[in-house]
């Protein structure tokens, strides 16, 4: 029997924080609790150990309810598992982000946080409304504090020994300049939207250069229009390797130096999304030449209001 790809098992040293970060990550933002801990645990199952939650997902509960079941079974064990998740914008005043990190850290039944991020750059209005509006229905943001204000209280928390690692998620280069400029702990971890149609060439090359893992959501393009996974140079180099065109996008986000998160449901799409293997080097720059799209299928990046999120909910 051959080995696996190591390709699968590939980790990421944070140079900011402790300990290192599965490339291939699981993202929990699946809308029914039922559904989010079968998922979970289906994903433990067949060898994600890297999770990414957040409070507005309103499902940490049943991550945590998967994972402890898994845990109990004894043959995965807490620290074998990186899990991160995000303070969401209702709660950036300074004041409010310790009570809703031990909130998350609750939900998730766990002793401590491997990665903790700002969810979007942006404030809204302090309270238990995660998405506050004003009459009109727009959102109402909150210019009483800055960005830099809620990445101190993140820092105290890797003072006081509750995550092992901060970071930023749906920025750009520019706020994330910022904050690197400013921070006494540099970010970690950066999440954004990356893939083949948007592949942040720019931002990851200045995430190496500060020692920062750039964590790639949207992978697979979320089954968005145009379908990423439909593109005919994916879907050439899948069929000249015999692989399936998600095994492809996922092997390049990973070779090109990226963490990942993919999402599903469904048990053998979350085996296929993990069984992945090294592209040749001809795949990789044909990926590069070939596809000159330039698609953001999810607006978060420049309002704070969520994309992926059923509108529901």
């Amino acid at each position: 029997m051959a080995a696996p790809d190591i390709l699968r098992f590939a980790k990421i040293p944070l140079a900011h924080g402790s300990g290192a970060m599965p490339a291939l990550g699981f993202g929990t933002l699946i809308a029914d609790p039922v559904t989010t801990r079968q998922a979970t645990k289906a994903a433990l199952e067949v060898g994600f150990r890297h999770f990414d939650c957040a409070e507005r997902y309103r499902n940490e509960q049943a991550v945590g309810d998967a994972m402890q079941d898994v845990f109990k079974m004894g043959a995965i064990r807490r620290q074998d598992v990186f899990i991160t998740t995000k303070l969401w914008n209702n709660n950036h005043r300074p004041e409010r982000v310790a009570p809703a990190f031990e909130a998350s850290r609750r939900r998730l039944q766990l002793d401590y946080i491997d990665c903790y991020l700002i969810h979007t750059p942006f404030a809204f209005r302090p309270g238990d409304e995660q998405e506050p509006k004003d009459e009109r229905g727009q959102i109402v943001y909150d210019s009483g504090v800055t960005l830099v204000d809620t990445w101190r209280a993140l820092e105290r928390l890797v003072d006081e020994g509750k995550c092992g690692a901060i970071g930023l998620s749906n920025v750009n280069l520019e706020k994330l300049r910022e904050i690197v400029d400013a921070a006494r702990i540099k970010p970690a971890v950066v999440e954004v939207e990356a893939h083949p149609y948007l592949p942040e060439w720019d931002l990851l090359d200045y995430c190496r250069k500060q020692g920062i893992v750039l964590l790639a959501f949207a992978a697979l393009g979320h089954a968005m229009e145009p379908r990423l996974l439909d593109d005919p140079a994916i879907v050439a180099i899948a069929r000249r390797l015999e692989r399936t065109p998600a095994q492809v996008a996922l092997a390049w986000a990973v070779q090109r130096g990226t963490a990942l998160l993919t999402t599903s449901v469904k048990p053998d799409r979350i085996r296929e999304n993990f069984e992945v293997s090294a592209l040749p080097e001809d795949a990789m720059q044909e990926i590069r030449t070939a596809i000159a799209a330039n698609i953001r299928f999810n607006s978060v990046v420049g309002t704070g209001v969520p994309g992926f999120i059923p509108r529901d909910r």
